[in-house]
């Protein structure tokens, strides 16, 4: 897949390949000692990007969703070349929230973005982006949003020691882009000059559409079909698909694509039980997931799925993503009440894992976890209730 390096594919590469090993008298099997540059002369075992890791299990490459206590519940990230859909709250707020993460993570890291959307205009989606915390600061204000809530003293202490089985060890000192995985204050927003310095692409939907629409022989609606273009247009040309291989260090490709599937995108799922797009939605996410497999990119999609009237279009939509995440907000239901969920804002569901390289996907073995939004962090944690 494309999250795995292999060596360079042209005539020169080759050659100084076969040479080395016939110099060294050493095969490609064997394990070779470190480099003294950091530089992509050679052939490495996988690719050397800011911001990814391999993963334990598979060796698959990995990204950050921005939020390291999902990062774990997913098997240690996002693979790169998969699509992680985010079933939206009834309110959209939570799920607004951790679209935002992951574009976060992409830009401290240097990562490309692309940013799409049918409600807000992307660059106004950029400059709400949560602010970073500095690596010193993020046990403080951990360990602060706990102890402002009235617990019991052996409560908190056992609610410390859960999230910090969540959190990846951190040096302290200002926020590195070196490590996986950062910590956000949900309260600041991100420093302009860190968003003008980076490199986005940006899709909203009322700009793409004219008063002249080619009425074209396709299954796709309008705004599906030119998101997809304009999807491959920047994974062709900016070579993400390794057929132009990029000149600089190689780099991975974001995509946050918005509010899919709502009527904003000129479709009816969310409308009518026997809708007349029901296939253009999967469709669409059909190609999409081509496109991703073979290239270093990862995608997050934000969905209504509470809309969809048709079940059996969820479990269409299910199948085609990699892996699926509920937010289920208590805002307007009967547990905002309820003095048993007062320390929760809602529960987060993991229906889908995926087990790559294998023809059926994994079903989480983690249940009943609930988020809080605190002063600065989003946590997730047991409910104990359950």
């Amino acid at each position: 897949m494309a999250a795995v390096a292999t060596c360079g594919t042209g005539a020169g590469s080759t050659g100084s390949i076969v040479a080395t090993t016939s110099k060294n008298n050493v095969t490609s099997f064997q394990r070779k000692g470190p480099r003294a540059s950091g530089t992509d002369s050679g052939c490495s075992r996988l690719v050397s990007i800011a911001g990814t890791r391999p993963s334990v299990r598979n060796g698959q490459l990995l990204v950050s969703t921005g939020l390291p206590a999902l990062d774990q519940l997913l098997g240690g990230g996002l693979a790169v070349g998969t699509v992680l859909l985010i079933e939206e709250d009834k309110y959209n707020i939570y799920s607004s929230l951790l679209f935002k993460y992951f574009l976060a993570e992409g830009i401290i890291n240097g990562h490309t973005l692309l940013v799409a959307s049918a409600k807000e205009d992307p660059a106004d989606i950029l400059q709400e982006l949560p602010a970073p915390l500095l690596d010193d600061n993020y046990k403080k204000d951990l360990d602060e949003d706990i102890c402002n809530h009235q617990t019991p003293d052996s409560n908190i202490k056992m609610k410390i020691a859960w999230r910090y089985q969540l959190l990846p060890k951190m040096e302290s000192g200002p926020v590195s882009s070196s490590r996986f995985g950062h910590y956000y204050d949900a309260s600041k927003r991100m420093p302009r000059e860190l968003i003008e310095t980076s490199k986005w692409h940006g899709f909203f939907f009322p700009e793409k559409l004219s008063s002249t629409l080619n009425k074209e022989p396709c299954s796709l609606t309008h705004g599906y079909r030119r998101l997809l273009q304009f999807i491959q247009k920047v994974i062709y040309e900016e070579g993400f698909d390794g057929s132009n291989p990029q000149k600089k260090q190689k780099n991975i490709l974001r995509i946050g694509i918005q509010n899919l599937g709502s009527p904003l995108w000129g479709d009816d799922i969310c409308c009518t039980e026997n809708c007349d797009n029901s296939h253009s939605l999967t469709k669409f996410l059909y190609v999409l997931r081509g496109l991703l497999r073979t290239s270093l990119s990862a995608c997050i999609i934000t969905m209504p799925a509470h809309l969809i009237q048709n079940r059996a279009i969820i479990a269409r939509i299910t199948n085609l993503s990699d892996t699926v995440v509920g937010l289920e907000s208590f805002i307007g239901s009967e547990r905002e009440t309820n003095p048993l969920y007062k320390d929760y804002h809602g529960l987060i569901h993991i229906r889908q894992i995926p087990r790559l390289n294998n023809l059926i996907y994994d079903v989480s073995d983690v249940k009943d976890l609930a988020f809080k939004l605190k002063r600065k962090l989003f946590t997730i944690e047991v409910d104990k209730h359950n």
